[in-house]
């Protein structure tokens, strides 16, 4: 039927508690949610939102027009190079290149190799801590720092076993010291990692770990999920506190 609606559909995952602000924003951009499964750690949602037609007819009148402008811009340089003193030098482009670039020339100490990101030293990184977890200051990080290494005092917000597996985890991880209560900060994930791979450290070494404990946790900065509102991390060392 030429009046039956089309429409694209989209699965996305996230952490339990969660759901409602990944199901406003997916909203906001005109997907409707059409199922709801509930995990231990994670949900399912499923949207689905009408496809529109695409405007063909005003893509190419716009693609002709397109075509006329560039063959008037042609006609009238040629013109232009056509009324010009020949062997001049052209002073525009002269005066552009000795313009100073606004870019600054990276110092000695900024060349150097990067440190560890930490609060205390990046402000960037000190402002995100206290930020929502889908915020955009998030997916601004990620981008910035994708691949450099993190350290900050942090608490294990939740942990669940990856697929079937019953000794690799997925970890969700928060800033400050109130484990499954953390309200503040990005929403910092480990995801299919074992015990071992969280290479512990410190005086008292635990045999295990769990939701509420407290660790300097550091970590590989990995990617930022929008729809989940998920930061995923690479650990590197887990400190006990």
């Amino acid at each position: 039927m030429a009046d039956e609606i089309k429409y694209e559909y989209k699965t996305v995952r996230t952490v339990r508690g969660t759901d409602g602000l990944v199901i406003s924003k997916m909203q906001k951009d005109g997907w409707e949610l059409v199922e709801q499964a509930r995990g231990t750690l994670r949900s399912t949602l499923n949207f689905r939102r009408s496809k529109k037609p695409q405007p063909w007819l005003l893509i190419g009148t716009a693609a002709a027009v397109l075509v006329i402008l560039t063959i008037v811009i042609g006609v009238a340089s040629a013109l232009s190079d056509g009324g010009e003193p020949k062997g001049e030098p052209d002073t525009s482009t002269a005066a552009a290149s000795e313009k100073p670039s606004d870019t600054p020339t990276p110092t000695a100490a900024e060349s150097a190799v990067t440190k560890v990101i930490t609060p205390q030293n990046n402000p960037e990184f000190a402002a995100l801590l206290k930020a929502d977890y889908c915020d955009d200051a998030n997916r601004n990080f990620a981008t910035k720092y994708e691949g450099q290494t993190i350290a900050f005092d942090g608490s294990i917000v939740n942990m669940a076993p990856h697929g079937d597996y019953d000794t690799r985890y997925d970890f969700l991880l928060g800033p400050g010291d109130k484990g499954p209560k953390t309200v503040v900060g990005p929403a910092f994930r480990y995801e299919d990692v074992n015990i071992l791979d969280l290479n512990l450290t410190g005086k008292k070494i635990p045999a295990t770990v769990g939701a509420g404990d407290k660790f300097r946790f550091v970590a590989e900065v990995g990617e930022f999920n929008a729809d989940q509102c998920l930061f995923s991390l690479a650990p590197i060392s887990t400190e006990v506190r």
